[in-house]
């Protein structure tokens, strides 16, 4: 979680990003915890967005703007 808020701090000061986004597969737990506890928001889910180990795979789509982001250590 430390890692992702500095992230999310030098994404949204030094870089001045507007907006992150994490795709995420439905049963990765633990990744949605992650973003979701840094302040991410779920939007949707992204039906075959990715091909991998030889099949299309959905995606949760989670999103973070700087206006939502506190910026906590």
């Amino acid at each position: 979680q430390q890692g992702l808020r500095h992230l999310l701090r030098l994404a949204f000061t030094t870089l001045a990003l507007h907006r992150l986004e994490a795709n995420i597969q439905p049963d990765n737990l633990r990744s949605k915890a992650l973003v979701e506890s840094c302040g991410f928001q779920y939007e949707g889910l992204s039906q075959n967005f990715l091909f991998i180990d030889g099949q299309w795979r959905d995606h949760e789509r989670w999103s973070i703007c700087a206006d939502r982001e506190t910026l906590k250590p």
